[in-house]
């Protein structure tokens, strides 16, 4: 769910417009806070280790007014309610009421189980929260159920769907791209179009928590993917956003030069910092430049603890002890993770490094290092050619 843009928000000098530059050593594009750990689903990828009851050391209500204040003070970046399950959190509606009504675009990402009444889909839209995300991670119920581990949450989620279709809100649909679906994304994108979803939100899978490396598709099989998505987003009638798929971005741009949208010698890489070139490698122009994990992206856990995002979980403070701003701005592991030149291997002197960067998640799940090469890119960087 997305919460609608507040009237007088530009007046305050806060909000990311379209255009604007936002330097990600001061500001995140994107703030993802995970309300609670409790969730009724056991997703096989689930990062979070969900649990039935929330935990007891959750961040409290004031807490939580206290973060979306301080996240509203970093040049009001996007807030995004996770969990866990988010609707198992009581107070959810009246935090998101406190942020929309500052100002902020606040959305939310619950799960399909029975805690997603009509009353509740009523409550969000009466709130602001004018977009709603499901998941769904196959066209069938035997993948899909498999995926999340829990029998019947295909047929609940469709249920769902059809529900927030009547009540003309707009959907998104967020899919985890892994060896379980990868030979069934023709279908999905159909499945996508039928159910009238006006964004397919898609994640490629990070081996961390319960997702495995042996779900993860091989370096070939992503390229394929990501080619397969350019040709899709020129004609599907849904916008589509990746995440955990920085190279899509480096596709995207390569597809566009062999087009011939942008001549070879118009880019000049380290233009692409400020984000010069952005608009031409996301149409969605949903950031001025590569997002990743701790640049542009942070993630703060149920108890308070920040991290670069969820799926690399290495904590670098928590709110209880200091303010969201000063953590962000000056963790150390964040300055080295906003810091593309450090990047080893070939991330390091690739040519698209600052469009692209690599998931630095996947890098550290796989290696144990997120400054380490991105472990599923088949690219060859042009300094390591020829020789």
């Amino acid at each position: 769910m997305i919460g609608k843009e507040h009237p007088h928000r530009h007046g305050h000098g806060h909000g990311h417009g379209i255009g604007k530059s936002i330097d990600y050593n001061k500001n995140p594009f994107i703030v993802i806070w995970e309300v609670t750990r409790a969730c009724q689903l056991k997703c096989v990828h689930c990062r979070a280790d969900a649990q039935l009851k929330p935990d007891p050391n959750e961040l409290t209500h004031e807490e939580g007014l206290r973060l979306i204040d301080e996240i509203y003070e970093m040049d009001n970046p996007m807030l995004v309610f996770t969990g866990g399950d988010c609707m198992m959190r009581e107070d959810l509606f009246e935090l998101a009421d406190y942020a929309i009504k500052k100002g902020m675009r606040v959305s939310m990402v619950p799960s399909a189980t029975d805690n997603v009444t009509v009353e509740k889909m009523i409550k969000a839209k009466e709130t602001g929260l004018s977009r709603w995300g499901l998941s769904l991670d196959g066209p069938t119920p035997e993948i899909h159920d498999l995926f999340r581990g829990t029998p019947g949450s295909f047929d609940l989620t469709i249920e769902k769907i059809k529900q927030l279709n009547e009540l003309n809100m707009p959907l998104q649909i967020n899919t985890v791209i892994s060896r379980y679906n990868y030979d069934s994304l023709e279908t999905m994108a159909e499945l996508v179009k039928e159910l009238k979803a006006v964004m397919w939100y898609i994640f490629l899978l990070v081996p961390t928590g319960r997702g495995q490396l042996d779900a993860c598709l091989t370096p070939a099989e992503h390229e394929k993917v990501f080619l397969w998505l350019y040709e899709l987003s020129k004609t599907a009638p849904y916008d589509i956003k990746t995440t955990a798929a920085q190279h899509f971005r480096r596709v995207v741009l390569q597809q566009k030069m062999r087009e011939n949208k942008i001549a070879k010698g118009e880019i000049d890489y380290q233009d692409s910092i400020t984000g010069t070139h952005a608009e031409l490698v996301d149409g969605l122009k949903r950031a001025p430049k590569g997002v990743n994990d701790g640049n542009g992206f942070i993630f703060v856990s149920h108890i308070g603890e920040v991290m670069p995002s969820g799926l690399l979980p290495i904590v670098v403070g928590n709110v209880k002890d200091k303010p969201l701003k000063e953590i962000y701005r000056e963790s150390p592991v964040l300055k080295e993770l906003r810091n593309p030149d450090l990047y080893k291997g070939k991330c390091g002197v690739c040519e698209f490094r600052y469009v692209c960067g690599g998931s630095r998640s996947r890098a550290y799940a796989v290696t144990g290092d997120y400054l380490e090469s991105e472990p599923f890119c088949v690219y060859i960087p042009q300094a390591l050619r020829n020789k």
